[in-house]
């Protein structure tokens, strides 16, 4: 058992890890990207990618979201020494998690489908922007508490 579970406490910090790295390369590059288009542009844009970046994104946060919630649970149920790190890492996803139908699925359709004014497009990016940032600091406190716990 103490196989399995360090396999998963290691698959966690794995899936962290490469979740911080697709959230730091959105914010680094996507979102300059689209607050450097115009609002046309950009809406043509994200009407266009709109579902690989849901797919891509929903995928990655919910396999990362399971495995460190499962790495979590063996941890604790077999007494792990790092089970305060992987249950600390499971938990701060829950927030990553519930951001998306709490904020960022409501501004993703209405970039999708151009549903707001053209002179907001610059404003929705900035709070759209700084939300993410949020969840990306976040996602690198869990990965840290996911490596203590190896």
């Amino acid at each position: 058992m103490s196989f399995v579970c360090a396999s998963l406490m290691n698959a966690s910090v794995l899936f962290l890890g490469v979740f911080v790295g697709a959230m730091l390369t959105e914010a680094m590059v996507l979102v300059p990207y689209w607050r450097s288009l115009a609002p046309a542009e950009f809406f043509a844009w994200y009407a266009a990618n709109d579902r690989r970046l849901l797919r891509y994104f929903g995928q990655l946060t919910a396999l990362t979201a399971v495995v460190a919630v499962v790495a979590a649970i063996l941890a604790l149920a077999t007494s792990h020494p790092g089970r305060a790190g992987a249950l600390v890492a499971a938990l701060l996803m829950v927030p990553i998690v519930a951001s998306f139908p709490l904020y960022f699925k409501r501004a993703n359709e209405s970039f999708a489908a151009a549903s707001i004014a053209p002179t907001d497009v610059a404003a929705e990016l900035a709070r759209w922007a700084a939300w993410h940032w949020v969840r990306t600091a976040v996602s690198f406190i869990a990965l840290f508490s996911a490596l203590t716990a190896l």
